[in-house]
């Protein structure tokens, strides 16, 4: 009999703790999600472009194709200059724009006679692609390629043997200049043009004549890392405008049926859609100056550091990524008030986000998955965008309260959701506690990759998140509050 009481117990003790430690099992995911490649993308946030051509000693915007390599000749270049101006502003790559629409190649192509192998600068023997990747590697940025579709000097665009010399050319950069982080392919294709002389209109028929799949297909093979950029993907698309803003919400999903690149709709891609049937999230694009190469007439026209800090919250606040034009001037330098605009902003970032007072708090939760400490709401406050803070499967609209031992001040508000489990929440709302009651002061539609509130300063004791409406129990990286730091920056 005692013999058998024993075993029982033992019995009874194994079962209560394997019930005990039987691990809670993470949310299924919800809609389309990122590969790999983009969510390394979304952890980046901010990188620059680099516009830098013949069009920087000729004045113009768009090369016709027919300047002389002669005209290239930046006496003073120096690739370190440009990528620590990229670096002070916390942008974390550069993309350079290797071939613009005038065809002239800043690497030593063999395809091709009109690039910087045949220009006075270095006599011929310089290399701007090999000069900045290696800036960027060394400075820790990642480097990326800009290959215009469009080739206003080539005398065989238009014809089926442009398409072979535009992937031997990408095959080049994707071989010789080391890890690419990003593939940069715009829809200008066609019109007038140098083309080898001919001095003519060129149209071609973009839904077929670059046959891109096939394209993307070589990236993929090269690159295996590189998100490629078009208006419609495969992996980030444009948001449908060069102002630097993106919608209120910014899904980061899209269904892109009947588009290719050169053709869709702008106000979708601005927005995405919330049932969109792809993870093709949206950067935005703004230049610096009001144009995209540097222009002198236009060094009075630079935006501000306080002008760059406002589009942060236009665009990486509402999920997307945030790449900004930094054209060097006919020196090969980032002219001065540039580097000032992008240092102040750097500053300003950095000093922002330096604290998240919300790390000071007590957290706690309405529902945590499985009553556990896996998906415990103090995942909201570790700093790893790769733990999060989930809710039962029946539990949707749950809420996270903040209590601080006294009142802080804050003005602005950062949420992320765990992007491998995909978009998930589609409205919240944020309240303070005041006068002994909750009084909400914000809320929003969507929050995906980041979310930002920026606002009046709000002081108080306790915060809360509410989750308002969401098809799937929610997963959120991220809770922080922060004290806006612009004093003395302009």
């Amino acid at each position: 009999m005692k013999r058998f009481f024993s075993a029982s117990l033992c019995l009874f003790a194994s079962l209560l703790l394997a019930t005990a430690g039987s691990p809670v099992t993470p949310p299924a995911p919800y809609g389309p999600l990122p590969s790999d490649r983009q969510y390394q993308w979304h952890d980046l946030e901010m990188y620059g472009f680099c516009h830098f051509t013949v069009d920087t000693f000729t004045d113009r915007e768009w090369g016709l194709g027919s300047e002389s390599e002669s005209v290239f000749n930046p006496t003073h270049f120096d690739a370190e200059q440009i990528v620590k101006a990229f670096k002070s502003a916390g942008l974390k790559g550069l993309i350079l724009s290797c071939k613009h629409h005038d065809g002239f190649c800043l690497w030593p192509s063999k395809y091709t006679e009109h690039s910087v192998k045949n220009s006075p600068w270095k006599n011929g023997r310089g290399d701007v692609v090999r000069e900045i990747s290696d800036a960027c590697h060394k400075y820790g940025l990642k480097f990326g390629i800009y290959l215009s579709p469009w080739d206003r000097n080539s005398a065989l665009y238009g014809k089926p043997e442009y398409v072979t010399y535009y992937r031997n050319q990408l095959r080049e950069l994707l071989t010789n200049y080391g890890p690419i982080f990003e593939v940069w392919l715009d829809g200008a294709n066609g019109g007038t043009g140098y083309y080898g002389g001919a001095n003519e209109r060129r149209t071609i028929d973009k839904t077929v004549y670059y046959d891109w799949p096939t394209t993307w297909n070589i990236i993929r093979e090269l690159q295996p890392g590189a998100v490629i950029f078009s208006d419609v993907g495969p992996d980030c698309r444009w948001v449908g405008n060069e102002r630097g803003i993106a919608g209120d919400p910014c899904w980061a999903t899209i269904s892109d049926d009947g588009w290719y690149p050169g053709h869709a709709d702008e106000k979708l891609l601005n927005s995405g859609m919330r049932d969109g049937k792809k993870w093709i999230p949206a950067e935005v694009d703004f230049s610096i100056r009001p144009g995209w190469f540097w222009h002198q007439s236009q060094n009075d026209k630079v935006r501000s550091a306080t002008d760059l800090w406002d589009h942060y919250f236009e665009s990486v606040g509402r999920g997307a990524s945030m790449i900004l034009n930094i054209p060097p001037d006919s020196r090969g330098l980032i002219y001065e008030k540039d580097v000032q605009s992008l240092a102040g902003f750097g500053r300003i970032v950095s000093q922002t986000f330096a604290v998240n007072l919300a790390k000071s708090a007590q957290v706690t939760a309405s529902n945590v998955r499985g009553g556990g400490k896996k998906f415990s709401a103090k995942n909201l406050l570790d700093g790893n965008r790769n733990t999060y803070w989930a809710t039962d499967d029946a539990v949707t609209t749950p809420e996270v309260t903040l209590t601080f031992k006294k009142p802080v001040t804050f003005d602005i508000v950062s949420l992320r959701e765990y992007l491998p489990l995909g978009q998930r929440v589609e409205a919240f709302a944020l309240d303070q506690w005041r006068d002994g009651q909750w009084v909400q002061f914000a809320g929003g539609t969507g929050i995906g990759s980041h979310r930002l509130w920026r606002g009046e300063p709000v002081t108080t004791d306790k915060v809360r998140l509410r989750i308002t409406q969401s098809p799937a129990c929610p997963a959120l990286a991220e809770f922080g509050l922060f004290k806006e730091a612009v004093a003395g920056v302009n």
